[in-house]
């Protein structure tokens, strides 16, 4: 299965919301899909840099139909306001894009006390989801597209301390929160095929690229590395292709997932990618999805 983004047709008339579009892989998705003629709600923390993205998109793609909606993922409370935001002015959504992330900060904690991997990769996009799905679940062949990494492979949920309040490994914090995207991602369309929706979840990983995602790597690490760059990373551009290919690709079905298909995932053309066993048990999905609705205080029942 090959995709190429200049062969997908016009999305005239759909609605995508993409987080963290300002920078990055959300920018180069959103860019995409504005060049297919899709409105895009640009869903960023700063306002400054949501426009200044948008002056970009603009720049190459003069008639893009973009929209600046403030979404901080770091506070449950912004996710709200975010969604309230939206119903109020949309009552379909066809391309939901949860992108956002971070990557092996020092610990940090969100405005709830979450630890900022787990809160800002998984728990503010299950929130998002959630309060955005009934505008999804209306719109006909709507998609929720979760953004998991290779590091999943390595990702384990620590249900006995799921925001490291004993200890704190970043490392295992970004797996864990990444290994929960694509558990969620499954899960979700689990729930979809249990309750007949038309709606479908898939995932994507972008491999490795060069973003602001890698901004909390030491220093001295990225410079023992830089030679090292062109031959295991791509740009951003190339890597956002597997998230583009999940959310306009015809032959997409639910619970897909894709990344590039070059050595070891790093690099190379989008198409189908492997996840752990780990990934898919459900038994272990459950209780994620249970654990993030205690967090969230939100009950997410798929109908």
């Amino acid at each position: 299965m090959s995709f190429s983004l200049d062969k997908v047709s016009s999305q005239k008339g759909r609605i995508a919301v993409v987080t963290g579009a300002n920078t990055g892989l959300g920018f180069e998705t959103a860019l995409g899909l504005a060049s297919k003629e899709c409105k895009v709600i640009m869903a960023c923390r700063n306002k400054d840099k949501a426009e200044q993205a948008m002056a970009d998109i603009h720049a190459e793609v003069p008639n893009a139909d973009l929209e600046f909606i403030k979404l901080d993922l770091n506070s449950l409370k912004s996710v709200r306001e975010f969604a309230k935001t939206y119903t109020e002015k949309y009552d379909r959504l066809n391309l939901l894009i949860n992108n956002a992330g971070l990557m092996i900060p020092p610990l940090m904690r969100t405005e709830e006390g979450f630890e900022s991997q787990f809160g800002v990769n998984h728990l503010g996009h299950f929130l998002l989801t959630y309060l955005l799905f009934p505008a999804i679940e209306k719109t006909d062949n709507a998609r929720v597209v979760s953004l998991s990494s290779i590091a999943h492979k390595n990702g384990r949920i620590q249900f006995d301390d799921p925001n490291w309040e004993n200890s704190y490994s970043r490392t295992e914090a970004y797996n864990q929160s990444k290994v929960a995207c694509l558990m969620f991602a499954y899960e979700l369309q689990r729930k979809l095929n249990d309750a007949g929706s038309n709606v479908i979840s898939v995932a994507a990983h972008p491999g490795v690229s060069d973003t602001e995602l890698g901004r909390y790597v030491p220093k001295a690490l990225y410079f023992l590395f830089t030679p090292l760059l062109p031959f295991v990373t791509h740009k951003p551009k190339k890597a956002a292709l597997p998230t583009l290919m999940a959310a306009l690709d015809e032959n997409v079905a639910g619970g897909d997932y894709y990344g590039p298909t070059g050595f070891n995932e790093m690099k190379g053309e989008p198409g189908k990618a492997p996840s752990t066993g780990y990934s898919k048990k459900r038994d272990e999905s459950e209780k994620l999805w249970e654990l993030s609705e205690d967090l969230t205080q939100e009950k997410f029942v798929v109908k």
